[in-house]
């Protein structure tokens, strides 16, 4: 996979409203969004895709493969273990358990505008 400082952001999060509105709110700033429902999907995207997104927004709740077993896959793989996380969660109190999984932020849902613009501002081109 080529990283190439791409401006696409890939959110993993199985609540389609959440999907939705930070596809806009991104999409507003001029960056592209690939949605997956779960850690499955969004695996599969990552190793069919040519080029890495700049930032992956991870939700920790999710069925079929959830936000830790995600995180734990990826950072075995040498080819996607570079791609910075940021975990949105739902679930307070996780700064510690995020910052264990190397997560790059935590974003407690629901999350300002100007805090997911912010952060995909610092990873993607």
């Amino acid at each position: 996979m080529k990283d190439n400082g791409n401006a696409t952001v890939l959110v993993v999060d199985d609540d389609k409203n959440v999907c939705d509105m930070i596809s806009a709110t991104l999409g507003a700033q001029g960056y592209d969004t690939v949605v997956a429902a779960n850690g499955r999907e969004a695996l599969d995207y990552l190793k069919n895709s040519s080029n890495a997104p700049g930032l992956i927004l991870l939700d920790l709740m999710m069925p079929e493969m959830n936000g830790w077993e995600f995180r734990k896959v990826q950072q075995q793989d040498p080819e996607l273990a570079g791609i910075p996380v940021a975990i949105i969660t739902g679930m307070p109190d996780m700064t510690g358990k995020a910052g264990a999984v190397g997560a790059v932020d935590v974003l407690t849902k629901p999350s300002r505008v100007e805090a997911i613009t912010e952060l995909a501002s610092r990873f993607c081109k």
